[in-house]
């Protein structure tokens, strides 16, 4: 697929997100308290909400909703728990736009698109909990297939590959068809290859690099370099230069093609997709 000809991506419902032209952005909405980057600020389902709205005044295209770290490290969260900050926030959320829930558990899942999500952002790929296909199969939401090296608080022990590239295309290749084997719609479906999820700072930039050979599926891309510790990697642990480096990956990435941009700050990214639609002649 050539990078100017977007993949357009179907979520619950069969609304479509994307017009095959501009890139859009996923505001994060964290309602933990261990949040790597905002610290537990929108800890309660009233100041997550209206983060969520201030991201979408500020130009996201959709809201990302988690109630649990997975952060290298992260401990797990119980289901109840991770419902508890999640699913009200979803509804209030729902009304405004499209909404998408970061979880790995099929309670959570299915609590969620009742609650009005349309969209399933999984780190495991149906891996951590097996019945959460099931719920893909019934709701038929969009969903993230995401790339990662086993669990948060293992992955980042010493990962390895053959070629990392290589390596999650031929993951992408067999989940792909063991999700629509289960009943998910492909066209459902978007690929995350996981920047920071199991990979070093070198198998990060080796992704973003060669991301156009994930193009081979047709289906679009969802990446998610946001303020993560490759920046630090790259420029030294003492500089503190993660916006920079978030802007300026995502400017790159935008101009190979890729659909979603998951960001903490959404009013940046929204200015950096405008210069570089600018640059590209109103065209990433």
């Amino acid at each position: 697929m050539s990078h100017l000809a977007r993949a357009i991506w179907t979520v619950r419902g069969g609304a479509s997100l994307g017009d095959g032209r501009q890139s859009l952005i996923a505001g994060i909405v964290n309602v933990t308290p261990d949040s790597f980057f905002d610290g537990g600020r929108y800890n309660s389902p009233l100041a997550a909400v209206a983060h969520g709205l201030t991201l979408l005044a500020q130009g996201a295209d959709m809201l990302d909703v988690g109630g649990q770290s997975t952060r290298p490290g992260a401990a797990p969260v119980d289901a109840a728990e991770e419902m508890r900050r999640t699913v009200p926030v979803v509804e209030a959320l729902a009304a405004r736009a499209p909404v998408s829930i970061d979880t790995f558990n099929a309670e959570v899942a299915a609590a969620a698109l009742t609650a009005g999500a349309v969209i399933v952002n999984d780190i495991s790929a149906c891996r951590f909990d097996p019945a959460l296909a099931d719920v893909l199969a019934e709701f038929k939401p969009g969903y993230v297939l995401m790339h990662s090296l086993g669990r948060p608080e293992t992955m980042q022990t010493a990962p390895v590959y053959d070629d990392v590239v290589s390596d999650i295309l031929a993951f992408f290749e067999e989940r792909l068809r063991a999700l629509v084997s289960a009943g998910l719609p492909e066209e459902n479906v978007a690929l995350d290859p996981g920047i920071g999820f199991g990979k070093t700072l070198e198998h990060n930039l080796a992704i973003m690099r060669g991301v156009e050979r994930f193009f081979t599926f047709g289906r679009p891309l969802y990446v998610g370099v946001s303020n993560k510790s490759w920046t630090r990697e790259f420029y030294g642990q003492g500089a503190d230069l993660r916006g920079p480096a978030t802007q300026t990956a995502t400017a790159l990435l935008a101009a190979k093609g890729v659909l979603v941009h998951r960001v903490h700050d959404v009013a940046a990214t929204a200015a950096t997709l405008a210069l570089t639609r600018a640059i590209a002649g109103g065209r990433e």
